[in-house]
């Protein structure tokens, strides 16, 4: 029976003889945000662990347990942190435990980690919690480098054109929209409920931030996009090109470290 790649189903022998074996770690990050009414709250966790999973196949490492919460939501990207459902950590948590997790892996022996985001809001909390623990790490004498990426940006402009035959509203506000539910509907279809999609215009939001929000700028639906067009056949082949391109460039960027 092959060993799974997920670090929470393996005993701590089994772990501890992949890391010594070289094993890079991957730890998926996400939140718990509202998608919508036809979308699950974990949405960013399931996509980033998917990810994840696949990776791990392909470069031979081990997948952590998930950060489950994430950064707070904000209106320009996730419909706000004032909607219900969204659970959301400040700033500084969100670097502790990045800091924390990158000194946790080295401690265990652990010497290439990716950090594969899910979550708009948490790119530049966790690079910040990242920078400072492989700092301290240098400063030990310690060989351990990280490499952080959000999974969308992998996905080619081919693929894009594809899915949306020229009519993708852009990555602002692309929350809720086409890319996650058919990513969902291909992963876990049974976790989608596509009757209840809001086909609402994309959001018309001002180029800045308004604090205290507008709760009126969301859309009723939460949603920044509508994900009427959204399908299986998408999500597989979302899921398919984006993987293979980001364990393309990580397996080269680990081949020259």
């Amino acid at each position: 029976m092959p060993r799974s790649v997920l670090m929470e189903e393996l005993d701590a022998f089994t772990y501890r003889e992949a890391i010594a074996d070289g094993a890079p770690v991957i730890i998926p990050v996400g939140s718990i945000e509202q998608h919508g009414p036809h979308l699950p709250l974990n949405t960013d966790v399931i996509l980033s662990k998917a990810m994840s999973t696949r990776l791990a196949g392909v470069i031979g490492g081990l997948v952590a347990a998930p950060v489950v919460y994430g950064y707070k939501s904000q209106q320009r990207s996730g419909g706000g942190n004032h909607l219900g459902g969204t659970t959301s950590l400040d700033a500084t948590t969100l670097i502790s435990i990045a800091r924390t997790l990158t000194l946790e892996f080295a401690r265990h022996g652990a010497h290439r980690l990716i950090f594969l985001n899910g979550h708009f809001e948490n790119y530049q909390f966790l690079y910040e919690g990242i920078e400072q623990a492989t700092a301290e790490l240098a400063r030990r004498g310690q060989d351990v480098s990280a490499i952080l990426l959000s999974y969308w940006d992998f996905v080619d402009e081919d693929t894009i054109e594809e899915i949306y035959s020229g009519s993708f509203p852009g990555w602002d506000v692309e929350h809720g929209g086409v890319l996650e539910t058919s990513l969902m509907l291909h992963l876990h279809p049974n976790l989608v409920r596509l009757e209840r999609v809001m086909d609402l215009p994309a959001a018309q939001l001002p180029r800045y931030d308004i604090l205290p929000v507008r709760a009126e700028l969301t859309p009723a639906s939460g949603c920044l996009s509508s994900a009427k067009s959204a399908s299986e056949a998408a999500g597989q082949l979302l899921l398919e090109r984006t993987s293979k391109a980001l364990a393309e460039a990580i397996s080269a960027e680990l081949a020259a470290q």
